[in-house]
């Protein structure tokens, strides 16, 4: 991509790149024609045009204040000769959760209320019979009006194949539920998984389990034997580790609704003392993927095997 002031078909000037991933790159960027600062995310891989169209008609679908909204989207022929998809959205002007983890834990209740606020955001989806695939601290971001989930750009209609033609899976391994590693159908209990990934995250500051193991590129199923106990945690409401320890059970089945882990959640928080103001986090390098904080942001790429044992073959993305 070029440096900043490069502008998309003469209406979106791209003013700080403020993410970069294996695919895309996200900008802050200036709606010239409505004069307003939006979030242009451009994708730099071969299919990228199917991709943005497929992500825009998701979002397109929702409207929540925990979502970010798409406002636009358009293809840039550059001057060099290549077209670049692109996909204007909302600007939401804060850190995501991964940075604000950087630093340990939240305080619970912090925790919590973010997690009830992406969990409402999830509720709009699925309703919409849409599952996310990708919930992790990366996309989500903390804005002074409250959380918001980003990047539908992987999400499929609840009961499709979990799985591409050639037995691709999308996602990062450690906020998959195990039932995605051997060939479940895409549904909404997958993203109540993650969300209590998250949710442990936010309280203990570590992922509930281990990383799935993986040698070079191969990524083997998640070993979730026995539920992770929390972290002793002053005042946590026993309701939340209910929850938190609900979604992460191996059955599909026993974890709780979006809507009921919204509602449960925010009630736990509503019924404690306000809320302190978040630390500021401490700006560094993001951590190594596949450590136990809060800080892992990637996104693998897998293959299923021949003999369907449900290992993955996958290539690393930033």
């Amino acid at each position: 991509m070029d440096d900043e002031g490069t502008r998309l078909d003469g209406r979106y000037r791209l003013e700080r790149r403020i993410a970069v991933g294996g695919a895309a790159e996200v900008w802050r960027g200036r709606d010239e024609t409505l004069g307003r600062t939006v979030a242009v995310k451009v994708i730099l891989t071969d299919g990228g045009a199917s991709l943005v169209r497929a992500e825009a008609r998701a979002v397109a679908a929702l409207a929540h204040p925990n979502i970010a909204e798409v406002f636009d989207v358009g293809v840039w022929k550059t001057p060099q000769g290549p077209s670049l998809p692109y996909l204007v959205m909302e600007f939401a002007d804060g850190r995501t959760l991964a940075q604000h983890l950087r630093t340990g834990p939240l305080d619970w209740r912090i925790g919590v209320r973010v997690c009830a606020e992406v969990s409402a955001g999830l509720a709009a989806a699925h309703v919409a019979d849409l599952v996310h695939r990708d919930v992790k601290p990366a996309n989500v971001i903390l804005t002074p009006y409250g959380a918001k989930v980003l990047d539908f750009g992987i999400s499929v209609t609840a009961g499709s194949s979990d799985r591409l033609a050639d037995g691709t899976i999308l996602g990062t391994p450690a906020f998959m539920a195990p039932e995605r590693f051997h060939g479940a159908p895409a549904a909404p209990a997958t993203d109540m998984y993650a969300l209590g990934v998250l949710l442990f995250l936010c309280l203990a500051g570590r992922l509930p389990f281990p990383p799935p193991p993986r040698s070079g590129d191969l990524i083997a199923p998640p070993s979730v034997a026995g539920l992770p106990p929390l972290p002793p945690i002053k005042d946590l409401p026993d309701e939340v580790a209910e929850v938190c320890l609900s979604c992460l059970d191996p059955n599909p089945d026993a974890r709780p609704t979006s809507f009921a882990a919204a509602l449960l959640l925010a009630e736990a928080v509503d019924a404690r003392v306000h809320l302190p103001p978040l630390a500021d986090p401490v700006p560094e390098d993001p951590v190594p993927p596949w450590t136990d904080t809060a800080a892992e942001a990637s996104t693998d790429i897998g293959h299923t095997l021949p003999d369907g044992a449900g290992v993955i073959v996958g290539r690393h993305r930033a």
